[in-house]
């Protein structure tokens, strides 16, 4: 997929970038150090289940952490890293695509104040030369600390007073069921 650019596709989703508060990765230099601190446990003759509870474990996990203390020492507890597969771009290019993000389509040429999906995959694009497929995309966004959202539908010139009292007093006369409470004038 390297340089490819991805064919059209039809209709776009629609996104709003937003920050998100809270981080979406696991916090792995302490869950590593909580594998030293049983590692030095086992170093000094502890069990496996008294390792769990100090350390708030399941103990089959301080089994395994045990049987790899044993064939490798401390280090075979050590970090591997985040799981998964690794990402294509780099962290300048990451850098580099969320400032462009965060800059707004306008700025990129875009005729609305949104990021649609198949512009932020064309924006990766341009700008790291690794193509993504628009459906993907969200997973990029969300690595980097934004989210997907869609736009709630709403007229922006409509009058809220004008729409409330049509709500109120035309409303009613349509709709096809019987209102909460029986009109007087009928009974």
């Amino acid at each position: 997929m390297g340089g490819k650019r991805r064919p059209e596709m039809g209709r776009c989703q629609r996104v709003v970038v937003h920050r998100l508060a809270m981080a979406t990765t696991r916090d792995h230099v302490e869950l590593e150090k909580r594998r030293q601190q049983a590692a030095g446990l086992f170093a000094k003759g502890r069990s496996a289940p008294e390792v769990a509870r100090h350390l708030g474990v399941a103990r089959q996990v301080a089994y395994r952490w045990k049987d790899a203390f044993e064939e490798g020492g401390k280090n075979a507890l050590a970090s591997k890293g985040p799981a998964g597969r690794k990402t294509r771009l780099a962290a300048g290019q990451m850098r580099i695509i969320t400032q462009a993000l965060l800059a707004g389509p306008v700025t990129r040429g875009h005729k609305t104040a949104r990021w649609t999906l198949p512009q932020v995959a064309d924006l990766i694009a341009d700008l790291a030369g690794v193509c993504y497929h628009p459906g993907h995309v969200w997973r990029l966004l969300r690595a980097i600390g934004l989210s997907c959202q869609r736009p709630e539908r709403r007229a922006i010139e409509g009058d809220r007073k004008a729409m409330r009292e049509w709500q109120r007093v035309e409303w009613p006369d349509i709709k096809k069921t019987p209102p909460a409470r029986p009109d007087p004038r009928l009974y």
